[in-house]
């Protein structure tokens, strides 16, 4: 029978050395981490973008902002997609509530739908 030993408790010199690091430290790990944040207000975009140009990336849910004002959403997003492509990163949407944004070197994969030739049908 498998034993549980893997499943305990870390001790605390392991613990230190499995904590995530802060984000100005990530430079020298060179470590990518996946990180979902919730966008409040815009004074949040510093954050997000110290993030992202640490080399995360970032889901972040706008619903927080958007039950505030639709017109923040706005002026965040656009804000993020100019960041994004400042620094040669990438941003798309997840479903209704929720963007992500990544750092250079890593693209969004998005699936690119065939476009027939065939006319549209008229409701006439």
């Amino acid at each position: 029978m498998p034993t549980l030993g893997r499943f305990r408790k870390p001790r605390k010199e392991e613990d230190e050395k499995t904590a995530i690091p802060p984000a100005e430290d990530k430079e020298v790990l060179n470590k990518t981490y996946l990180k979902a944040m919730p966008l409040r207000d815009l004074s949040d975009l510093e954050a997000i973008k110290n993030e992202v140009q640490s080399g995360n990336i970032l889901i972040l849910r706008i619903t927080p902002l958007a039950s505030k004002s639709i017109e923040d959403v706005k002026r965040a997003v656009n804000e993020l997609y100019e960041f994004a492509e400042s620094i040669g990163g990438d941003i798309a949407r997840l479903g209704e509530e929720r963007i992500v944004i990544c750092p250079q070197n890593i693209r969004i994969w998005r699936e690119k739908t065939p476009v027939s030739n065939e006319p549209l049908p008229t409701a006439a």
